[in-house]
């Protein structure tokens, strides 16, 4: 391309003027111009179609909060704990590795050892308030214990909002009744892993 069009700096072929009216000086006029700016055609419009959808009584939306809409199987809530479903045991085995790679440092674990000489998680908190809900915890669980639920309303008066280990561990009545459910997620296991898997690692 050549510089002349470049250096061509006539563009006034290129626009072409709005018809505006001049602005009113006096009160009437100003008076009218506000008149005619709010009563305008598509004000009317407007008015009509809500009238018309209320006079259907088709309601369209959720009724929250007691309709929820459904939430996605990936969806990272406040966290829950699981249990194994040979035994209905604690699936953590307090390995630490959610406390080690939480960015925002968040999850506090304390553990002991038990009668049994085993590992056990004695104190495990998560300060909500902190939380990013990244879901690394429960990516880098080797036995799937952490994950995200669905539960999102999590609202505090209290900037540090702690959630313990208990209120995250799955309720004995929820494994009688089997209905536990899974992360479906990311480290979850595969809709096929039944035919592959036997026996799990910690069936005791």
């Amino acid at each position: 391309m050549k510089m002349e069009a470049f250096n061509d700096r006539n563009v006034s072929n290129s626009y072409f003027k709005v018809d505006i009216e001049d602005y009113p000086t006096d009160g009437w006029g100003k008076f009218k111009r506000v008149v005619q700016r709010t009563f305008r055609g598509e004000l009317f419009v407007g008015l009509w179609v809500v009238l018309r959808e209320m006079i259907k009584f088709d309601i369209h939306t959720i009724q929250y909060p007691l309709e929820k809409m459904p939430i996605g199987p990936r969806y990272r809530a406040v966290h829950e704990m699981k249990r194994l479903w040979e035994s209905d045991a604690e699936r953590c085995i307090g390995c630490g590795l959610c406390e080690k790679i939480c960015i925002s440092n968040c999850i506090q674990m304390d553990t002991k050892i038990d009668e049994n000489s085993r590992k056990e998680v004695s104190e495990y908190t998560i300060n909500l308030g902190r939380c990013i809900f990244c879901g690394y915890c429960a990516e880098v669980c080797p036995e799937l214990a952490i994950t995200h639920g669905g539960e999102y309303e999590n609202g505090s008066d209290q900037r540090e909002h702690y959630i313990d280990y208990n209120g995250m561990l799955t309720p004995l009545e929820m494994m009688t009744n089997g209905t536990q459910k899974e992360f479906e997620g990311f480290g979850a296991i595969t809709p096929h892993e039944e035919e592959r898997v036997k026996k799990t690692p910690l069936s005791y």
